[in-house]
């Protein structure tokens, strides 16, 4: 496996990211470098996603137009992971034939070993089954670049809450949490290689340790904020449902802890959220915004929305937008409901037309706009402190960075600042980003 070349493909989460990224540093391991462009490879991976059927559309899509790699030279080896990978080993041989491995989401770590497998005997492969101990492997942590000054770390894998529209309990397995000794000696490592920034991934972040008996994730983030060199803390996905007064009580209290929240709703409507099995009342949601404000008045609350789920009415629409008006969140990811086959929500009855899903959304997504827009503007004349992540790409003389409430910020400064924090005055206020000088 020498002097090889990979190219990967990633779609979806975060936690897509950081799989990737573990991928490069494993096959590292046997030989393989990571490269920019699909037609230097002689390996390409699709690291697929499968929260929406859009996603899985998107992935067929590219498989497709690396065939046309293929055809040229028959050497390169294609392999597709990720969710539709572990939900769909079987269609994805099928309707790509050019396809010589599908591995799961549970057993990246065995890539090497199912490489060697088709080298050897020329044959595909599909392997997703589940190691025993796949939340130990993920201690083979990715290696961050010289370069990174934020990183992802997993604390977590899998979900317990079987939310009714979601797969990730099907395609993720079961929650799990690592070590915290682990945890820490990732984080210290990156903090070695230069990065400033970590981001603690799990698909319910909040939850962490509940199973296993450890401490949670308030106890976890005091050891982490004690890491000499590291500047900022944050945290996503997490689940309202978790969501602890005692971890509330961090924001606006541990200084390395950024003044930010990723915490989905989902919809305004009770009946909606039931059917959801979402495990809370709007009133409860309501209930912790009220407390992380009261917390840290600046807090930046953001959230996922899903409108046309099965049986969603106009008023159940309306209830949602009216929740929107009183939380006025600062961003929100927002979608068409897709169905998943497998889950609970497959199965309900009446379901809403397109065209109606369409203008909901697009309801719903201006409104957004507006909020967003308006929380930006109230920012201008102020100062905030940033941590700069790298130049501009679109402007060399300018550099980007962020807010602890996770607004990007271009201003004008030299190379050097980068990793480092600075204060900055707010002058201009854009839908997705700020302006501001030294």
């Amino acid at each position: 496996m020498d002097n090889k070349r990979v190219y990967i493909h990633t779609f979806g989460c975060q936690m897509n990211v950081y799989d990737s990224d573990r991928i490069k540093t494993i096959l590292a391991g046997c030989g393989y470098l990571s490269c920019e462009r699909a037609d230097q490879a002689d390996m390409i991976i699709v690291n697929t996603c499968s929260i929406r059927h859009k996603a899985e559309q998107k992935a067929f899509s590219e498989l497709g137009r690396y065939r046309k790699l293929k055809e040229k030279n028959s050497q390169l080896m294609i392999a597709v992971g990720g969710c539709i990978a572990q939900g769909k080993a079987q269609e994805v041989l099928r309707r790509a034939p050019y396809v010589d491995l599908v591995f799961g989401t549970r057993n990246i770590n065995r890539l090497p070993e199912f490489i060697r497998a088709i080298e050897e005997t020329g044959s595909r492969l599909a392997d997703v089954t589940p190691e025993a101990d796949y939340i130990d492997s993920l201690d083979e942590y990715p290696v961050a670049p010289p370069s990174a000054v934020s990183a992802f770390v997993t604390i977590m894998q899998g979900c317990d809450n079987y939310c009714t529209f979601c797969v990730v309990p099907y395609l993720r397995g079961r929650q799990e949490s690592r070590k915290p000794a682990a945890i820490l000696a990732e984080i210290r490592a990156l903090v070695e290689r230069g990065v400033r920034e970590v981001t603690l991934l799990g698909q319910n972040v909040n939850a962490y340790g509940k199973k296993e008996g450890v401490p949670g994730l308030r106890a976890l983030l005091e050891e982490i904020d004690k890491i000499a060199g590291l500047k900022r803390i944050r945290f996503t996905t997490s689940h309202p449902r978790d969501l602890s007064d005692d971890l509330i009580d961090l924001f606006g209290r541990m200084e390395k802890l950024c003044n930010h929240i990723h915490l989905p709703v989902q919809s305004g409507s009770n009946r909606i959220l039931s059917l959801m099995n979402r495990g809370y009342l709007r009133e409860d949601y309501l209930t912790l915004v009220s407390k992380l404000r009261k917390n840290s008045p600046d807090i930046s609350i953001t959230s996922d929305m899903i409108v046309g789920f099965p049986g969603e009415t106009d008023q159940d629409f309306s209830a949602t937008l009216a929740l929107m008006e009183q939380v006025r969140f600062d961003g929100a990811f927002s979608f068409k409901y897709s169905e998943r086959k497998g889950t609970a929500a497959a199965a309900l009855p009446a379901r809403v037309e397109e065209a109606v899903r369409t203008s909901r959304l697009q309801i719903l997504q201006s409104l957004q706009e507006e909020h967003s827009l308006e929380k930006n503007q109230s920012w201008v004349g102020r100062r905030a402190t940033i941590l700069v992540e790298r130049v501009n790409e679109n402007n060399n003389a300018d550099l980007t960075g962020r807010t602890s409430e996770n607004r990007i910020v271009n201003f004008p400064g030299p190379p050097e600042l980068t990793g480092s924090l600075v204060e900055v005055v707010i002058s201009g206020a854009y839908l997705h980003s700020l302006r501001g000088q030294l």
